[in-house]
């Protein structure tokens, strides 16, 4: 040891090189069994830029003294208090936001993600709470549509002096092979009718061999599908009633429908093949993008869907549209007759039929036709002008917009079955389409109330 040293030092390490070269890595490895106790509220959690703050807003604001009533469980009675129909109509509105259409995917969201959990805030949810209400509530939620397009007409945020209509059509929950000749149905409602009296005699005869909850279970199902059925041959006969109407190619095939939905037909989809399906209508406001009505059908064109939604516009906020831009699936000459009235300010942008045809046989298609009613007149010689064809060109930037999103937004196939569930879920899209519209809109100072 070197007596001028006072500690002995170690050996010389070898170089930052040498090391990294045979050295073994340093990590920050993952520790998942490690208790931490965090004070923070769901409030803290949150980001306070998330998406859900404005939706709860949106909801605080609603009038659901509708829902409020239906509550039996009120101060001084016996009884388990019932959930906060805000919470539930919240949950609803941001999950269709972000896609989410299943009442168990939501119940499942509800235990495991933030966002959902700061909605429910501590509030324990099943998915028959939050798949009733959805289905439950059409008139509350039509209802509130209606508030919410007046509220946004009075912040200065939508004008609805002109309105695009165009209809999305939405895979029915029915399978294809539920769908059966009407000789068909006949034999499964003798079947269902048979199956009743089966149980209702085991009931009988041997009254212990299932419980009473099992019982019931079993008579209830047999009794609905008694129903089904039987709105099924009433479907049938709808349905073979049109084909005989139309007459031509449609008669080649019989009649069929649907066992599990008898409301949904067989449309034409987008891709070209025929579904089960529903058609969605929305009519938006051109400058805004919000939806002012919505409504469903289960015809699969768009012929004759121009007026009632009209004047569902009208009904909801006193204001009839002065023009209305459709394509060429709602532009039949009735439609346009019964919309178009220029003396009143009322004028319908709708391509003219079979244009290049008449053109290739050296017709105007925009000329006045013989007996021709001066609605029609008019309607057709203001198509041919450059100015109604720039307005026209609105309606696809407007109205397939809105059914984009709709898309985007996880509006493929309803999971609920008959039209007033579907259209309580159609008008639950509205509600969140205008709800994210309302957010942008506040954002960018479009809107001249506070609150909006």
């Amino acid at each position: 040891m070197d007596q001028s040293l006072l500690f002995e030092m170690p050996e010389e390490s070898p170089g930052p090189a040498a090391v990294r070269e045979g050295g073994r890595p340093r990590l920050r490895v993952a520790e998942r069994d490690q208790v931490i106790i965090r004070s923070l509220s769901l409030n803290q959690m949150l980001p306070w830029d998330s998406e859900v703050r404005a939706v709860w807003d949106f909801v605080r604001q609603c009038n659901l003294s509708k829902l409020l009533a239906q509550i039996q469980a009120v101060e001084g009675c016996a009884g388990r208090d019932a959930t906060d129909p805000r919470i539930l109509l919240a949950l609803w509105l941001f999950a269709t936001l972000k896609g989410v259409g299943s009442a168990r995917e939501l119940a499942r969201l509800c235990d495991r993600h933030l966002e959902y959990q700061w909605l429910c805030g501590e509030v324990t949810v099943n998915y028959h709470t939050l798949a009733d209400f959805r289905v439950q509530q059409g008139a509350v939620l039509n209802d509130l549509l209606t508030e919410q397009v007046a509220a946004l007409i009075h912040a200065g945020a939508v004008q609805l002096e002109r309105v695009a209509q165009d209809g999305v059509r939405v895979r029915a929950g029915a399978g294809k092979s539920s769908f059966r000749r009407a000789a068909t149905l006949e034999k499964c409602l003798v079947e269902a009718k048979q199956h009743v009296e089966e149980l209702q005699r085991e009931v009988v005869e041997d009254p212990g061999q299932a419980s009473r909850r099992e019982q019931a279970a079993r008579q209830r199902a047999a009794r609905e599908r008694v129903e089904q059925v039987t709105a099924a041959i009433q479907a049938c006969a709808e349905v073979q009633a049109a084909k005989e109407q139309r007459g031509g190619d449609s008669l080649k095939n019989a009649a069929r429908a649907s066992t599990t939905d008898p409301e949904a037909r067989v449309m034409k989809m987008a891709n070209g093949g025929f579904n089960p399906a529903y058609n969605v209508q929305f009519s938006t406001a051109t400058q805004t993008q919000v939806i002012a009505a919505v409504e469903v059908v289960n015809q699969g064109t768009d012929a004759g869907q121009m007026t009632p939604l009209v004047e569902q516009i009208e009904q909801r906020t006193g204001i009839r549209p002065a023009e209305v831009l459709v394509d060429g699936g709602f532009a039949t000459l009735k439609d346009i007759q019964q919309v178009n009235d220029p003396e009143r300010g009322h004028r319908v942008y709708a391509p003219v039929k079979d244009e290049e045809k008449q053109r290739a046989k050296g017709q105007d298609p925009f000329a006045p036709r013989p007996k021709e009613s001066p609605e029609l007149t008019e309607w057709r010689t203001r198509m041919g002008t450059d100015e109604a064809k720039r307005i026209y060109r609105q309606r696809a930037s407007t109205a397939e917009c809105v059914n984009a999103l709709a898309r985007q937004r996880g509006l493929h196939q309803f999971l609920v079955r008959g039209l007033q569930k579907v259209r309580a879920v159609a008008t639950l899209f509205a509600l969140a389409h205008n709800l994210r519209r309302w957010a942008t809109l506040h954002a960018t100072g479009s809107l001249h109330v506070a609150g909006g």
